[in-house]
């Protein structure tokens, strides 16, 4: 057997670990953002917060935009599965807009808003990971 071509496969099935982990992430941080995007819709006195935040936007407001971005997270995700490299790029930009949404909603859910960011975190880097010579194998 050839080296090169069993390194190749080698790198092939990390390529593919990767990806199936950002694009499964992104899914399961899509669902969490509508759950809370929903929850702010729909019992808007679930969420606290104090008067001085300069991010203070109305609950339900908060919630549209958990809303949208759950959904197009989770869609993204499923670019991602699906191998389209274009969808990896979109998978890093929602994840970091993700991250940033999240960092301004610390205030209303702080445990849950820091559990978003790392999972986003861990979407960028496992969508960062490798390069698109390596995600196309021959």
């Amino acid at each position: 057997m050839d080296t090169t071509s069993s390194s190749m496969r080698q790198r092939s099935r990390w390529v593919t670990g990767f990806a199936v982990f950002g694009g499964s992430m992104m899914i399961v941080i899509g669902i969490f953002q509508i759950v809370v995007g929903l929850t702010a819709i729909f019992e808007d006195t679930f969420y606290v917060l104090s008067d001085n935040y300069l991010f203070g936007f109305d609950v339900s407001t908060w919630g549209w935009i958990h809303l949208a971005l759950g959904v197009i997270v989770a869609a993204g995700g499923v670019g991602v599965l699906a191998g389209q490299v274009w969808a990896r790029v979109l998978g890093i930009v929602l994840a970091a807009l993700s991250a940033v949404a999240n960092f301004l909603f610390l205030p209303y859910y702080p445990l849950w808003s820091m559990l978003i960011i790392a999972a986003d975190v861990a979407v960028i880097w496992a969508l960062t990971k490798y390069g698109r010579d390596e995600a196309i194998v021959p």
